[in-house]
């Protein structure tokens, strides 16, 4: 794999139906050996237009990614008619956790520190994942995130956790204030002014991902000898 090069992966998943793969595109960095996870948001795919702006921006302040599908085709088909995977938190959660442990399975991949973006329903599946991988995951960003969702587990996330929410979306701002009041761990809860929920207002997801980066330098990379950190 070439740092700074998007690489197609294909991410084996054990399911009832079988082996089946998920598809995603790998991001390493040439500078830090730190890698940022995605989750989408439901109905949505490695493909959506906020994250790749999200990922571009990590990926310019020195850090690794890993945008990848939760659902395979045959289930986004499924769910597109039936929408019955897309708020199965628990399942989606465990796809994030398999993609987890197939970097540190991978040679190039498997001493590199792991972080979470999650969007929407894939906040609360990130929280359940950092749950499940404690050791694996050092912090979690969640945009316009559900975190409610993962209620009977935040009190037991130990990954230093960011929420980031719009503040013209009304409806979730209470619920992130919720989560924020549960969560254990070290936080941080930011309110955007003037976004929506999908911050499509003009500069508002730059500042989603500038908040992003400062949280994943700060928890992922490695100060360098001296404190500085290794960028």
């Amino acid at each position: 794999m070439n740092p700074g090069v998007a690489t197609p992966v294909h991410i084996p998943i054990d399911s009832p139906e079988g082996r089946v793969h998920l598809a995603g595109d790998l991001v390493l960095s040439a500078d830090n050996p730190a890698i940022v996870v995605f989750a989408h948001g439901s109905g949505s795919s490695r493909l959506s237009p906020r994250n790749q702006r999200v990922a571009r921006l990590l990926q310019e302040g020195g850090l690794g990614t890993l945008l990848f599908d939760l659902l395979t085709a045959d289930e986004e088909a499924v769910d597109m008619r039936t929408a019955q995977l897309r708020f199965d938190i628990r399942f989606l959660a465990m796809r994030l956790v398999a993609a987890t442990d197939w970097l540190r399975a991978q040679p190039e991949t498997q001493d590199h520190r792991l972080g979470y973006f999650g969007a929407s329903t894939g906040a609360a599946a990130a929280l359940i994942a950092a749950v499940e991988r404690p050791k694996a995951v050092g912090a979690v960003v969640s945009r316009g995130g559900r975190p409610d969702l993962a209620a009977p587990v935040l009190g037991e996330v130990k990954a230093p956790t960011l929420l980031i929410v719009g503040g013209a979306d009304r409806p979730v701002i209470p619920l992130n204030e919720e989560a924020y009041a549960r969560l254990r761990c070290e936080k941080r809860l930011e309110i955007v002014p003037g976004a929506s929920h999908l911050f499509e207002e003009p500069g508002t997801l730059d500042k989603v991902a500038g908040l992003a980066l400062r949280w994943f330098k700060d928890h992922l990379v490695v100060p360098a000898p001296g404190g500085q950190a290794g960028f």
